[in-house]
């Protein structure tokens, strides 16, 4: 099962695919390690990031979308850009996406550690979100996947 980790930072969507196979972890090559929104984006670029988004999972047979959540107040709040691509991503109707709580992730990954440590995967340091998300996904899969859009 491919999965695909999502943190949405500013006007960016951080990606990472991990793949689980004989339970056997992969972090397949990725064309790209992001996409972003421009700053005074349009309806035309939501829906070319909309696109995009959804030929990168297809190029990458990606079984389900994992995004990180964001909290909507207070100091670390997400931006609208993040919500807006948050949204794009979910509306995707060939897609299963699952909108994963920070509380949620770190529950997953307390019942499954992570065989590896972040600096052992060789991704950037800027995708470690995206990442945790992925492997915390994965501990779902043995549950009733909620999908939601």
């Amino acid at each position: 099962m491919k999965i695909c980790g999502v943190e949405l930072t500013g006007s960016d969507a951080v990606v990472c695919l991990l793949n689980l196979h004989e339970q056997q972890y992969t972090l397949p090559e990725c064309r790209v390690r992001k996409l972003s929104l421009p700053k005074d984006h349009t309806r035309e670029d939501l829906q070319k990031f909309q696109f995009a988004f959804n030929k990168l999972m297809h190029d990458y047979s990606v079984d389900r979308v994992a995004i990180k959540e964001r909290m909507t107040k207070g100091k670390f709040a997400g931006s609208a850009a993040s919500f807006k691509m948050e949204s794009a991503i979910q509306l995707i109707e060939a897609l299963d996406v699952v909108v994963l709580s920070p509380a949620s992730i770190k529950s997953l990954l307390s019942e499954n550690p992570r065989p590896v440590s972040f600096p052992e995967t060789g991704l950037k340091g800027f995708q470690e979100a995206a990442f945790i998300t992925a492997f915390a996904a994965h501990s779902l899969k043995k549950m009733k996947w909620p999908v939601i859009g």
